[in-house]
């Protein structure tokens, strides 16, 4: 038996570091939302801190089956109040850190899952 790899037309990340993902080719340092099917936008937020019930009521707004939130370098969990408008969509969020939403993203979307990732990409401090 010969078996074939499976081919996938979802946006993919292909690498990523402390700061940065690469989609492709391109190096992408700054917070992002990424989607399967080709979605790729600014996330106006560099830190946890920043982050805001807007936020995720923009991710409500999107056509998603689930949201993987990465939130930074380490797992940090966003006040339930702010996913409000994700569950009244009936849209699931899942929350980790950033390189583990990276990973996460790739299986889903490569299953063909309507999948986002909005995540959080903090500037390492030198």
């Amino acid at each position: 038996m010969k078996f074939q790899p499976e081919h996938s037309d979802a946006q993919s990340i292909t690498g990523y570091g402390p700061g940065w993902i690469s989609v492709g080719s391109e190096k992408i340092s700054d917070s992002i939302i990424l989607g399967a099917r080709g979605l790729r936008m600014a996330w106006p937020c560099a830190r946890f801190e920043d982050l805001a019930p807007a936020h995720f009521a923009q991710l409500a707004q999107l056509d998603a089956e689930l949201i993987l939130f990465g939130s930074g370098s380490q797992n940090r969990f966003a006040p339930p109040a702010w996913l409000q408008p994700l569950m009244a969509r009936r849209i699931g969020v899942e929350t980790m850190d950033t390189h583990a939403a990276c990973r996460t993203y790739n299986i889903l979307a490569g299953e063909g899952r309507n999948v986002i990732a909005a995540l959080i990409l903090e500037q390492p401090a030198f």
